[in-house]
Formats: structure tokens, sequence, C-alpha cells
């Protein structure tokens, strides 16, 4: 069965500082569950998601290479932090921060994907270097866009971690409720 690819249209979906899109993907990046709120910004029922990969929602304007390193990342059961602009069923887009949760269920891992709405100062910053490395992957391939990311963040003395830590860690308030909507949900599955 082929998967319907909305075309990108020039609009942002707002979500709300309160509101967190959860899904729980197999170690092949096929969705196993989707939240509510999930639904609700994506436009995607559930039934439709269910068993699909995960890469449905992705937005063609995101570079390969940030995929890359989250998937490498967490495939070593390392946590890791990144702003992701995705893909809505309606074509509209929506910008996040990914946080992942690895879990051991039996002989397989599972991965719990917490998104959360970020700072417009945080995409503001994002969007110039996410534009080269995409131009970058078109031209080159995906190890140039690599290379040049690695460049990037050495001039800065950063790991990719620590740079999207500066842009994305929440704090105070936000950073509370994070974490424990984070532990409720781990903890109920």
């Amino acid at each position: 069965m082929r998967t319907y690819r909305p075309i990108a249209i020039d609009k942002e979906i707002k979500i709300s500082s309160r509101s967190f899109l959860v899904s729980k993907t197999d170690e092949k990046g096929n969705i196993l569950y989707v939240n509510d709120t999930f639904c609700d910004v994506t436009g995607y029922e559930e039934i439709e998601v269910i068993g699909k990969a995960h890469n449905i929602v992705r937005h063609p304007d995101m570079p390969s290479v940030i995929f890359f390193l989250m998937w490498k990342q967490i495939q070593s059961g390392k946590n890791i932090r990144a702003l992701v602009k995705n893909l809505a069923r309606s074509g509209e887009y929506y910008w996040v921060s990914t946080d992942f949760e690895i879990r051991y269920e039996d002989a397989n891992k599972t991965y719990i994907a917490f998104r959360r709405a970020v700072p417009r100062k945080a995409i503001n910053a994002i969007e110039p270097l996410y534009r080269h490395l995409l131009k970058i992957e078109k031209v080159h391939g995906m190890e140039a866009s690599l290379i040049y990311l690695q460049g990037y963040l050495e001039e800065r003395h950063l790991t990719f971690d620590e740079y999207m830590d500066s842009l994305l860690k929440p704090k105070g308030i936000i950073a509370t409720i994070f974490n424990k909507m984070k532990d409720t949900f781990v903890n109920a599955a």
C-alpha cells in the first residue's frame, strides 16, 4: 500500500507550549503508538500511521544528515535532542524539539519520541544552517553535509548535543513539566 505524501505548503501550524506530541516506534522506525496530540497536529488518524515508517511526517526542507545523526545516536542507546521541521497531512509544517526515551521490551528496543513547541529564536537560528546542509546534500550528498556540519560545530567548539541544548533545552517550569510528563508516560508504558 502506498503512503500518501502531501505537497508541502508554506503555512505553519502553531503548537501550544503545553502540548506534547508522543510517538513510539520499533527498531526500524515503524510507528507503534501515537498520542491524540500527535494526531491533532499532524492531521493523521491513528489508524493511518500505525505500522508506517515515521518519516511519513518528514518535511522536504529537513536535511537527511539530521535524521542520520538522530538514528545513529538512538540506535546506540543514547538520547538525542533535535530541532525538526515536520510535515502535516495538510501540507502545512510545524517545528518541534524531539527528545527520546529508549525502552527495552523483551528482546526488542523501542523508541519513544517526545515533541514540544520550540521558541521562534531557535527556529530562526537553525533555519539557515538546515537550508545550507540541504543544498550541500543535493549537490554533493549526505556525507559532504555531515562533514560540513562537523566543521560548523568544531568552529563553535560544540558537539551536536551541546548545540541543540543551547537552542532547545527547556528551562524553569517548562523543564519541570516536560520531565514530569516524560516520566509519567514512560512509567505507565
